[in-house]
């Protein structure tokens, strides 16, 4: 059954998630913070809507907090946001 996928897909982020999410519009790749703004933990809980919505994606184990979720924005965050992802290496200068 797909209704279950759609409706999540088609959901809009709260403010929270939003706020979260948008951080990682201007970071290599999308990558989303492990802290707010006041240098505390992002909730695990919001991550993992995020993460069910489709939003974010787990992007790589840190080795040295393997508890620690690190993740980047999905073509479906970029979009839920509307923006449009960052392509590697534009803009950038070597």
């Amino acid at each position: 059954m797909d209704g279950g996928v759609e409706r999540a897909a088609a959901a809009m982020p709260s403010a929270g998630q939003r706020a979260w999410l948008r951080r990682g519009l201007d970071q290599p790749g999308g990558k989303l913070p492990l802290f707010d703004r006041k240098g505390q933990k992002v909730s695990e809980r919001l991550v993992r809507a995020c993460l069910a919505a489709g939003w974010a994606e787990p992007w790589f184990n840190n080795p040295l907090k393997p508890d620690w979720l690190v993740c980047r924005l999905t073509a479906e965050g970029y979009q839920v946001l509307g923006a449009m992802p960052v392509t590697e290496g534009a803009g950038a200068a070597d």
